[in-house]
């Protein structure tokens, strides 16, 4: 058994995160979730939130993640996810916006009666941009 575990976030455009850490805190759609080395396998599903991690050097880390599912076998845990970003790196007023512009869309849909699939990507984005906004709110 490692006295780590390397921790890969993968979105659909990049590997946005591979480094060893300490510990990781999922935000499962069954509660948060924290992963240590020498944890069970297990595969679970993901909200839009806040990961956390503990680096190897005892600092902390925290990223806004999108929905997605996380995978741990041995050492390694896998997240794929529609979006990730160190909250770090976020632009508040950017994501206001953004999350103000999904919201109007999203209601515009409704009323429009559009595709479900529509509305829940819309939703999505939506729910994304509010996480980043709790996540950087939280380190401020």
């Amino acid at each position: 058994m490692s006295d780590n575990l390397l921790l890969e976030i993968v979105t659909p455009e990049a590997t946005v995160y591979s480094s060893r850490v300490n510990q990781v805190v999922l935000p499962s759609t069954e509660g948060e979730m924290g992963i240590l080395p020498g944890h069970v396998p297990v595969l679970t599903s993901l909200h839009a939130g806040e990961l956390s991690v503990t680096t190897e050097a005892g600092d902390g880390e925290t990223l806004a993640i999108g929905r997605g599912f996380a995978q741990v076998i041995g050492d390694k845990v896998s997240v794929v996810t529609e979006g990730a970003i160190n909250v770090d790196e976020i632009d508040l007023s950017a994501v206001e916006d953004a999350q103000a512009r999904a919201e109007k869309a999203l209601a515009d849909a409704v009323e429009q009666d559009m595709d479900p699939a529509e509305i829940e990507q819309l939703e999505t984005v939506a729910r994304f941009a509010l996480a980043q906004k709790l996540a950087k709110e939280r380190r401020l």
